[in-house]
C-alpha cells in the first residue's frame, strides 16, 4: 500500500482560505437581499475617517512605524515607509472622492520636503538616505494632493541628477546608492522621469533590454533575470515599457495568460503561482487589464474579446448573468446593480473562456479576468466594515492594502470605458452605484484628474 501524502503547510494555508471565504460568500447567499446589500456596499465614511485618522499623525508619532508598518518586500524596506504612507493614504482618499483640509495638507508638503535630499530624490524619513521607492511614493503622494504648492515642491533639476546617479552601465537603475538593480527600480524610475517631464534618451536607453530579460518561461517577469514571475514586478516592467514606448517587445500574449490565471476560485488574485490570494494584487494583476485596454500604442488598437463560440463579447455586448433577486440587466431601485456574474470571464473558475485577438497579428491574448467576482473578493473578503482593507479574511486592515484595493476596485468599473471621461454602466459595478470610485491613470496609480493637473503644470514648467 502506497503511503498517504502529506498535506504541506501551502495546501493547509490555502485550504484555511478557502474554508473563509466560503463561509463569508455563503452568509451572502443565504441572507436577506437588504443585508446582501449592505455587504456589497463601499462603506465610504468609515474608510475615509480610517484613512484621514492615520495622516493626522504625521509627527514623532511616524517614527515607530518605521519598524511596524512595512511588511512587504516588493516595493519597501522597514526605514522606508513614511512617505508610503502618505502615499497610500492621499491616494485612498482621492480614490474615495475626498481631500484634505489646508492644514493637513501644509503639514504633508511641509513633511514631505523635509524627506527631500538635498543632492535630489527622496528618503524614507528626515536625513535618511533617497531611494527610487520613497521617490515615487513621495512624489505621487504629492501628486495626489494637487495645487501648486505641492507639486512646485518637487526639486526637478536635482531630481533628474539623483535619477542619473541611479542608472547602471547595464541599462537598469539601482534602488539607492550602492543598492540592488531591478524592475522596480527600472518602474519607479521611469514613473517618475516621466509624470515630472525630465525623460529622456539617457535615462531611457537599455532599460528594455533588461526588462525583457526578466520575462520568464511562464510569462509573467521577475524582479531580475532568473528569478520566479511575481503580480508585482510584471505590473512594473509593463508599464515601464509601456513608458518608454516599448511594450511590443513583450511576449504579450504569454504574460496575459500568466496573469489571466492568477485570478483564483476566491475571485482575488495571487501575486506568484501556488500562492495565496491576497487583496493587494487586484491592483498589481487586475491593473495590467487596464494597461493592455486603455493604451492603444501598445498593441495598435483595442483588444476584442471573442467568446469559446466565436461571438463578439466588447463590453458593449457584454450580457450579464443575474445571480442575486434583482431582475436581469436593471438597475434596483436602491441603485443596486444587477450584475453578480458575466458571461466572457476566465475559464478556471469553471466559466467560459474568452480570447482577445490584436490587430493584424491575431494573436491569441488569453481570457481575460473576471472583474465581477474581484470586486465580491474585495467587499465581502477585503473590506473591514469599521473602516480599511485588508489582505484576506482573519488578516489586519492596514494602509497598504486600503490603498490597492481600491485602485483595483477603480481599475474594475472603469477599465472598459471606451472614454475615460465617461460614467462606468450599472452593469460594470457590483453592489450600488455610489460604489463608483474616482478612476486612475493605470500606469502611475494616481486619480485621473490629478494626473491631467501635474501633466499640464510639468509640461509648462
Amino acid at each position: 500500500m502506497e503511503p498517504a501524502l502529506r498535506e504541506t503547510v501551502t495546501q493547509r494555508e490555502q485550504s484555511m482560505v478557502l474554508n473563509d471565504v466560503n463561509m463569508l460568500y455563503h452568509i451572502y447567499a443565504t441572507v436577506p437581499p437588504k443585508t446582501q446589500r449592505l455587504m456589497l456596499e463601499l462603506q465610504r465614511d468609515n474608510h475615509v475617517e480610517y484613512l484621514l485618522r492615520g495622516l493626522q499623525h504625521l509627527g514623532p508619532s511616524f517614527c515607530s512605524l518605521d519598524a511596524k508598518i512595512c511588511c512587504k518586500p516588493f516595493f519597501w524596506h522597514i526605514t522606508l515607509c513614511r512617505p508610503w504612507i502618505c502615499y497610500w493614504i492621499l491616494h485612498s482618499i482621492a480614490l474615495l472622492g475626498e481631500s484634505v483640509d489646508a492644514t493637513l495638507e501644509d503639514k504633508t508638503i511641509d513633511f514631505l520636503s523635509c524627506c527631500q535630499d538635498p543632492d535630489g530624490g527622496y528618503g524614507g524619513g528626515p536625513g535618511q538616505m533617497p531611494h527610487l521607492a520613497t521617490t515615487y511614493a513621495a512624489v505621487n503622494a504629492l501628486i495626489s494632493l494637487g495645487g501648486d504648492r505641492s507639486l512646485t515642491s518637487i526639486n526637478r533639476d536635482k531630481m533628474y541628477m539623483f535619477l542619473k546617479r541611479m542608472k547602471d552601465p547595464s541599462g537598469a537603475f539601482r534602488m539607492h546608492d550602492a543598492g540592488e538593480i531591478d524592475v522596480r527600480a527600472c518602474y519607479t524610475a521611469v514613473s517618475v522621469a516621466r509624470i515630472l517631464n525630465i525623460l529622456d534618451d539617457e535615462l531611457v536607453h537599455n532599460i528594455g533590454n533588461y526588462i525583457l530579460s526578466c520575462q520568464t518561461y511562464e510569462g509573467g517577469i521577475s524582479g531580475e533575470p532568473g528569478s520566479e514571475a511575481h503580480g508585482g514586478y510584471t505590473f512594473c516592467g509593463l508599464a515601464a515599457m509601456i513608458l518608454i514606448n516599448e511594450a511590443d517587445r513583450l511576449d504579450l500574449p504569454a504574460l496575459i495568460d500568466w496573469v489571466v490565471f492568477r485570478q483564483g476560485v476566491e475571485g482575488g488574485f495571487q501575486g506568484r503561482t501556488n500562492k495565496l490570494v491576497d487583496g493587494c494584487y487586484s491592483f498589481w494583476q487586475g491593473g495590467i487589464f487596464a494597461l493592455l485596454q486603455r493604451f492603444h500604442s501598445i498593441i495598435g488598437e483595442r483588444p476584442t474579446l471573442v467568446d469559446a463560440g466565436g461571438a463578439d463579447c466588447s463590453i458593449d455586448s457584454i450580457q450579464t448573468t443575474a445571480e442575486s433577486d434583482l431582475s436581469e440587466d436593471e438597475e434596483s431601485s436602491d441603485g443596486t446593480s444587477s450584475q453578480d456574474d458575466e458571461a466572457c470571464h476566465f475559464q478556471h473558475g469553471g466559466s467560459q473562456e474568452a480570447s482577445c485577438s490584436v490587430n493584424d497579428k491575431s494573436a491569441e491574448m488569453g481570457p481575460l479576468y473576471h472583474s465581477i467576482a474581484l470586486q465580491r473578493y474585495i467587499l465581502i473578503c477585503s473590506q473591514d466594515p469599521g473602516g480599511g482593507l485588508k489582505d484576506k479574511p482573519r488578516k489586519p486592515k492596514d494602509y497598504y492594502h486600503t490603498c490597492y484595493c481600491l485602485s483595483g476596485l477603480s481599475v474594475c468599473q472603469h477599465s472598459w470605458l471606451k472614454d475615460e471621461d465617461s460614467s462606468p454602466l450599472p452593469r460594470a459595478v457590483l453592489g450600488p452605484y455610489s460604489n463608483v470610485l474616482e478612476p486612475i491613470h493605470p500606469v502611475f496609480n494616481i486619480v485621473l484628474d490629478r494626473y491631467q493637473e501635474a501633466h499640464e503644470f510639468f509640461t509648462r514648467s
